[in-house]
């Protein structure tokens, strides 16, 4: 039963000061053992959270005592660092713009514009076609066949 000792000794200094190497070094504990008994026993794990838990609370607490401190002195980096953390005015923000620019379009890239959305709405077949003989788009006559002109073929070049 001398681990259990050990272990309760460990646990209470370490709600003292959150840091496994103090309470260790407090014990005369090393890490390896206190490692090993936090992955063998999940009990033990457990209890090494709770103890954790518990000294950052005391920690936050007394840091917060000494916060205050600070500030009834006047200090003005304790006052500045709790408002930017504790009131809604003064907490640190990033502003972004999200206003597009609208720029203006050159001639060219108008025409490439024009191009890209008349080529967007037509059927593949007819694009395929165009791409191949770099005419005028093909338009189906009533009969279904493609009118190509006034050659009179159908459709071999």
């Amino acid at each position: 039963m001398k681990k259990n000792k050990f272990q309760k000794q460990f646990l209470d200094e370490l709600r003292k000061v959150p840091i496994v190497q103090v309470a260790c070094e407090k014990t005369g504990l090393s890490r390896n053992s206190v490692y090993r008994w936090r992955n063998d026993d999940a009990e033990f794990r457990k209890a090494m959270e709770v103890a954790i838990a518990e000294g950052e609370e005391l920690v936050n607490d007394m840091s917060e005592g000494q916060l205050l401190t600070m500030i009834k002195e006047k200090n003005w980096s304790a006052i500045s660092f709790w408002l930017r953390k504790r009131n809604p005015k003064f907490k640190d923000r990033i502003e972004v713009d999200v206003t597009p620019k609208q720029e203006e379009l050159t001639p060219e890239q108008e025409e490439t514009v024009r191009e890209a959305l008349r080529l967007a709405s037509m059927d593949p077949i007819t694009n395929l076609k165009e791409a191949n003989h770099g005419t005028q788009p093909a338009t189906a006559s009533p009969d279904g066949n493609d009118d190509e002109g006034s050659e009179g073929t159908n459709g071999d070049h």
